[in-house]
């Protein structure tokens, strides 16, 4: 179940028709999600919960259709590798990938191995955006069981409309705000643009939750859900973040625009852990005819559409609201798993959440 499926009077703005990150035409999201084993961590045998999620920014290849693109940290114990490209060039030329901390090499490597699949030319170089969340609670984190084949799997099973959430992709292993986390997306449109946002959520303190502004993570305590067994000192985790709108941005713009997904956030109840990485990404579609990014190019003028500065109030604001409410579908679709040592990360229920919201209102 999602947040709008509770069937409570919550102050949502409207969103696209699959509430979703792919609601922005063009883009696209694939999954590999990797569940074995049970019972004693036995490193490089399991149990396994993990997996790979994979953003396709619009239809063609990467490198030969560019987007402008921006990045923003709110706290930095986390990797998203090609970050420094991206903010220096403003420009996203690869797909985005999510896995656990301890797989981004290999996934970024398994990117660099897809540009020769479909590279129109030869004299390119590689920096893909990879990002991580630590699932090594409830995954045999350092038996490295993400592999190329399951980024390459992901990349084929990309594809737009609804976007499984919670326990699956790179958000297979992890927990939020002391429940079952994950995957979640929605959107949000502003005027005549729609904004989506994409999560994998793996941070927060329960005490801190709260939904549509109602602090219920007071009200659910370790004596109505069970906290995770071997959970990591309170707050620790992190979360990635990718936003993207068909609206015509520049690379500054979508900068801005990243920066308001920590807004969305704090209204959940996160952002002020030492211990997290909370880095965002925001790419905006709305240019066709960008330059590819090859060592040799074109080097004529282009021309493109951009929203005055004045215009981007609402775009933030979809911004803020499309995660906030992402993050609650991730905790609401992710359901009670077990992993290594019988640890049980347990999942926030809708009954268990309608009890608190009716408790908390007045």
């Amino acid at each position: 179940m999602r947040l709008r499926e509770l069937g409570l009077d919550l102050p949502l703005d409207p969103c696209g028709p699959d509430n979703a990150i792919t609601d922005v035409p063009g883009v696209r999201v694939g999954h590999t999600t990797l569940v074995s084993g049970h019972g004693p961590l036995v490193i490089g045998r399991g149990p396994v919960r993990t997996g790979v999620t994979v953003i396709k920014p619009r239809h063609g290849y990467e490198r030969d259709s560019p987007v402008y693109a921006g990045a923003a940290t709110l706290n930095g114990n986390g990797e998203f590798t090609g970050l420094e490209w991206v903010r220096e060039s403003g420009l996203l030329t690869t797909p985005i990938a999510i896995t656990n901390t301890h797989s981004v090499g290999t996934v970024r490597d398994a990117l660099v191995r897809y540009d020769p699949e479909h590279a129109t030319r030869t004299d390119y170089w590689s920096m893909p955006a990879v990002a991580e969340t630590y699932d090594g609670v409830l995954n045999d984190i350092n038996g490295m069981h993400v592999r190329e084949e399951h980024v390459h799997a992901a990349l084929r099973a990309a594809a737009g409309g609804p976007v499984a959430e919670g326990s699956v992709g790179g958000g297979t292993g992890m927990i939020c705000h002391g429940f079952k986390g994950g995957i979640g997306t929605a959107s949000r449109l502003a005027g005549p643009w729609t904004v989506g946002a994409l999560v994998q959520a793996n941070y927060g303190r329960r005490e801190d939750l709260r939904v549509c502004g109602y602090p219920v993570g007071r009200l659910l305590g370790e004596d109505v859900v069970p906290l995770p067994g071997a959970a990591l000192a309170p707050g620790s985790g992190s979360i990635i973040i990718v936003l993207a709108t068909d609206a015509p941005l520049l690379a500054d713009q979508c900068r801005r625009l990243a920066q308001r997904a920590f807004v969305g956030l704090a209204r959940v109840g996160g952002g002020c852990a030492d211990s997290s990485g909370d880095i965002a990404l925001a790419f905006a579609t709305g240019n066709e005819g960008l330059t590819p990014e090859y060592v040799t190019a074109a080097e004529q003028p282009i021309s493109v559409r951009t929203l005055p500065h004045q215009a981007l109030s609402p775009l933030f604001e979809a911004a803020a609201g499309a995660t906030e409410e992402a993050i609650l579908n991730a905790l609401l679709a992710a359901e009670t798993m077990t992993g290594a040592g019988g640890v049980t990360a347990h999942g926030l229920s809708t009954a268990v959440l309608i009890d608190a919201l009716r408790r908390c209102s007045p």
